[in-house]
């Protein structure tokens, strides 16, 4: 059965960084694309970012030029570095693998972002 958990969630100050990362248990990690997701409080989950089996990224709109996702294929890790972190960023952060058929989520780790 496909894992994944999320990691690296805290608390940060406004302009702050963190590194989440997403371990994943599955045989051929290379297969997936892989996406980090976000729900705050009384939204909904919304994407952020996603990298593909060839290293093709996508962000959000309003997250494009200060996070950056990456994976290593190796490690089976999915990682989102995230500068200048803001207030609204506030929310709990979801690893997502997908690809031949499985769909499968993290537990989700909680990132917060004082003002």
């Amino acid at each position: 059965q496909v894992q994944l958990v999320e990691s690296g969630g805290g608390l940060v100050q406004s302009g702050g960084s963190l590194r989440l990362s997403c371990k994943a248990s599955i045989s051929i990690f290379g297969l997936y694309s892989m996406a980090w997701y976000r729900q705050a409080p009384g939204k909904e989950r919304e994407f952020i970012a996603e990298i593909d089996l060839a290293y093709k990224t996508d962000y959000q709109n309003s997250v494009k030029g200060r996070f950056t996702i990456s994976r290593d294929n190796d490690k089976k890790t999915a990682d989102l570095q995230m500068n200048s972190l803001k207030p609204e960023d506030t929310a709990v952060y979801y690893c997502h693998l997908g690809g031949l058929g499985i769909d499968v989520w993290g537990p989700g780790t909680q990132v917060t972002v004082s003002s």
